[in-house]
């Protein structure tokens, strides 16, 4: 996501906010590459969110900082603000449907490359296996770029994921076989979840049947 010096301190919140919504909990610099905001912006934002009581930060072994409740309502609020402000609700409904439409060939897909034919585990020792997955992801990539690519035009904050998307594949390409599902790696999976989430979260909406588990 690219930002601007016009960037508000308002637009600074929402962004890091969604960020710890989408991620859980995070530490400041993933905070940073996700928004695309500078360190002491995401810095100054936290800090800010902390006092107010929006957010807490969690010290040890891995340290990082996730929203309170009322966060998590002041976030919602700020979503819903910026999707009347720009009009976007039936650019997202449609983005969301269209996602929805793809979620499960995905689903599939990681299943393929968790699991082989046989319902072995899959060691990734059988690189035209491994190939062939790769290669059926294909479509499933081109149009969740293109459907997030769209939705950019509406939202610019939806702009990071078809990059993320993109280099994930790149990575799968070039044989980094963690790039496909290894949770918390910025793998092609990471990216989805979170595009699952930023969907959900944009439009307010709780998960149902049709999103799968």
């Amino acid at each position: 996501m690219t930002t601007h010096d016009t960037t508000t301190a308002t637009d600074a919140r929402l962004l890091v906010l969604h960020a710890l919504r989408l991620t859980g909990f995070a530490g400041a610099d993933r905070v940073a590459t996700a928004t695309g905001l500078d360190e002491a912006t995401v810095a100054d934002t936290l800090a800010a969110a902390a006092a107010d009581g929006r957010a807490v930060e969690r010290a040890g072994r891995i340290s990082g900082w996730m929203l309170t409740e009322q966060g998590r309502a002041t976030h919602a609020a700020l979503l819903a603000d910026e999707l009347t402000r720009h009009d976007a609700r039936v650019a997202v409904e449609t983005a969301d449907a269209a996602f929805l439409q793809l979620n499960e060939p995905f689903k599939a897909l990681c299943a393929r490359w968790q699991l082989r034919p046989d319902g072995s585990v899959n060691d990734h020792a059988d690189p035209a296996y491994d190939d062939a997955v790769v290669a059926d992801l294909g479509p499933v990539h081109a149009q969740v770029v293109a459907i997030t690519g769209r939705l950019a035009q509406v939202l610019a904050r939806f702009g990071r994921y078809p990059r993320a998307f993109a280099a994930a594949r790149d990575r799968l390409v070039a044989g980094d076989r963690t790039a496909f599902a290894k949770p918390l790696s910025d793998s092609y999976h990471d990216a989805w979840m979170e595009l699952h989430q930023d969907l959900l979260s944009t439009l307010g909406r709780e998960r149902s049947a049709a999103d799968g588990h």
